[in-house]
């Protein structure tokens, strides 16, 4: 079944030119456009899309908004949202994380990235646009912002790992391709510290890493050896 997608963006050029890119998929089709967060949210209502694309910045509701009423922790049947934005750093983008976006890009990262961050989202991961990831999250969130947050000690040493790389926007692939660890590993280790630091995709993960000290500007985890 093709992934049902919904596109909110108040440049119309904008919304044709992802249309364009999402309808070529051959496991994709969108199934409707919104120029405003208020729009944006009576159709993911009505169409129940799996995959909301969503701008930060539009009228009437903004994306943060949209965010936290399809997807954010009170909502009893969350809608994914993939957050796309013009600007490197923006104000609204932790917000947008934190309200339970399942993807952060820009707009300029091309059309590949834009389809891998849908698929993503829909198989429950999450994508946020590499060239951005560690700097974006270094600058938006302080680190020991959260003691209340899992402590390391409840980490395993290669959860630790996993963490890290999860922070630098590394894919699932690309952590057991570093790691030395089969892709089913890295999902299993991917789950376990979802479970225990309470976080709901890998933006949390990141997020956390961040707060608690966990860069990922540290250094590679030393590949085992064999």
């Amino acid at each position: 079944m093709s992934i049902r997608v919904l596109l909110a963006d108040d440049q119309f050029a904008v919304r044709a030119a992802f249309r364009l890119i999402i309808d070529a998929q051959p496991d994709m089709t969108v199934v409707g456009e919104a120029s405003d967060g208020a729009a944006a949210l009576e159709s993911a209502r009505h169409l129940r899309p799996d995959v909301v694309l969503a701008d930060v910045r539009m009228p009437r509701l903004n994306g943060i908004e949209l965010t936290r009423a399809l997807a954010g922790p009170d909502v009893v049947h969350p809608i994914r949202v993939v957050v796309v934005t013009t600007f490197d750093l923006d104000d609204y983008v932790r917000d947008a994380l934190r309200e339970g976006a399942s993807g952060f890009l820009l707009k300029r990262s091309g059309p590949t990235l834009m389809v891998e961050a849908i698929r993503a989202a829909m198989a429950g991961d999450t994508l946020i646009s590499p060239q951005v990831t560690a700097r974006l999250l270094a600058h938006l969130v302080r680190p020991g912002a959260s003691p209340a947050r899992a402590p390391h000690a409840s980490l395993t040493a290669r959860e630790i790992d996993v963490v890290r790389l999860v922070a630098a926007g590394r894919s699932n692939a690309e952590i057991a391709d570093d790691l030395r660890l089969s892709v089913g590993t890295v999902k299993g280790h991917v789950a376990s510290v979802h479970r225990k630091l309470g976080v709901r995709n890998r933006v949390g993960i990141a997020i956390w890493a961040h707060e608690a000290g966990l860069r990922s500007d540290e250094g590679r985890p030393d590949r085992p050896p064999g």
